[in-house]
């Protein structure tokens, strides 16, 4: 470690203390391990995103309250509150994984071609066209940090600093967006019925 680098504890106390930029250090600092556990454990991105801010949501109102207890370390901390996150969603939708090779789940449906066909490429431009279509409907602060998140695949940490907002305030504005998608969704499915 850097001797200017600080550790996680010192981190977590400058932004318990309103100090921003330290909770930017340690999501940079930790994001590849977080996102990587929990793809691992849901094998979907999408998924992943959601249970990725959730997970940093959760955090920040912990640390925010002062509940965050320093025996540990922060990042097992974390992961263990993904962990927690992705339990809640199987059993929220009633779904299991399977882990052991049996007759039905192979390790080797994994390694088969999965190249896109040519319905699956219009499908997904097809999807592609309709998401741009919904991020119209949203706020401009959303539509913003969804698509520096989204297009050009900027962490939480450089779309604060691109949009002059907190990290707090960037991740609120992408799970705001995504439940407002999602709302615009239900909707145009009820009415196409």
């Amino acid at each position: 470690m850097k001797k200017n680098e600080s550790t996680d504890a010192v981190l977590v106390r400058q932004y318990v203390h309103g100090d921003e930029q330290a909770l930017a250090q340690l999501i940079d600092r930790h994001q590849v391990k977080i996102y990587s556990f929990i793809f691992s454990k849901v094998r979907d991105r999408d998924l992943t995103e959601d249970i990725f801010q959730d997970t940093f949501i959760k955090v920040i109102h912990t640390l925010k309250k002062g509940k965050y207890n320093e025996e540990g370390k922060f990042v097992s901390w974390v992961v263990r509150i993904a962990h927690n996150l992705i339990i809640d969603y199987y059993r929220k939708n009633n779904k299991m994984q399977m882990q052991r090779e049996n007759e039905e789940f192979s390790i080797f449906r994994y390694m088969e071609d999965n190249s896109p066909s040519v319905e699956d490429a219009l499908a997904q431009l097809q999807a592609e066209k309709e998401i741009c279509g919904l991020l119209e409907l949203l706020p401009d602060d959303q539509q913003e940090v969804v698509k520096l998140r989204i297009f050009e695949d900027l962490s939480f940490k450089e779309i604060a600093e691109q949009t002059g907002v907190s990290i707090n305030t960037a991740l609120g504005r992408m799970r705001y967006a995504v439940l407002n998608m999602r709302k615009i969704l239900e909707q145009k499915t009820i009415i196409t019925e």
